[in-house]
């Protein structure tokens, strides 16, 4: 089996106590690809990069993860994204972007969007509400057809919700664009938190998240299951000594897919999900050392 996780990465600065800065790499799609990857599945990246020095980084980084690189589109003249992470003292964390002229913005039109189309034939195809915001009407009408034209030759769609309000110019194109994803997933995982931003707390997730297999992440550490017509609720164990929550959702993502494409039961891959998750958020930063996985 092999995946392929669309989004982007940016170069990654995270602030320390001192003022100190170091420097990573980082998204959404990006952490749950290494996460994939470290947990066995073949996995492409499926993004956009300049042809500077930090893109090269970035791909032999993906690379010496095991990520696969072939559908990384290269766009001359321009610079990855760039985001700042700042945390508190609960490890809770603040964003700040400068990404408006990253190069995966242009992933969906040219050349670039051929290259994707032709290249998406995987058993699994993944990716989050921000990869949504990344593209405008049209680009994002691409990626439906592209998904279509997978979803026909028989792959499968995961969506994570991961809704980010600054990403959208308003609620109701946002809006727009989660109901005709949604239609085109066979897998939702869809955050509480999500839905309340995106639809200021009226209407019921359940409705809301409508595929084959919907995780419903609660509000507090946890998730619910509904597969086969079956719901389970699984808890995850309590943290006590949280670091950084950066990439706790996305590591989930990771571990529950590739549990259930190892043929895990639902309740099983969540469980093994939530151990990955309570990891990560012991650690600064998306990415843990790799001696640090869990599994």
């Amino acid at each position: 089996m092999r995946a392929a996780c669309i989004g982007e990465c940016m170069m990654e600065l995270f602030e320390h106590p001192d003022g100190r800065l170091s420097r990573a790499y980082g998204g959404d799609t990006l952490n749950t690809a290494v996460y994939m990857a470290r947990l066995g599945l073949a996995v492409d990246y499926v993004t956009a990069l300049g042809t500077d020095p930090f893109s090269d980084e970035m791909i032999a980084g993906w690379a010496a993860e095991g990520v696969g690189t072939g559908l990384v589109q290269r766009v001359a003249g321009t610079l990855p994204g760039l985001y700042m992470i700042q945390t508190d003292a609960a490890g809770e964390r603040r964003f700040s972007y400068w990404r408006d002229n990253a190069p995966v913005r242009r992933m969906l039109t040219g050349a670039c969007a051929d290259n994707v189309a032709a290249g998406l034939r995987h058993d699994l195809i993944y990716l989050s509400g921000i990869t949504l915001s990344l593209f405008g009407a049209e680009g994002r009408a691409r990626l439906f057809d592209i998904l279509a034209d997978a979803r026909a030759v028989g792959s499968r769609v995961a969506f994570d919700t991961n809704f980010r309000p600054r990403g959208w110019p308003d609620r109701v194109e946002a809006q727009d664009a989660y109901r005709r994803m949604m239609a085109q997933s066979d897998v939702v995982l869809a955050g509480v938190e999500d839905h309340a931003l995106l639809y200021g707390g009226d209407g019921d997730v359940r409705a809301w998240a409508r595929a084959e297999e919907v995780v419903i992440k609660l509000g507090v550490p946890g998730c619910v299951v509904l597969c086969d017509g079956q719901e389970a609720e699984i808890m995850a164990p309590i943290v006590a000594d949280v670091l950084d929550t950066t990439a706790a959702g996305d590591s989930f993502a990771a571990a529950y897919l590739a549990a259930r494409a190892a043929g895990a039961t639902p309740r099983a891959a969540a469980e093994v999900g939530h151990r990955l998750a309570g990891t990560v958020i012991r650690h600064r930063g998306a990415i843990i050392p790799r001696h640090a996985m869990p599994m």
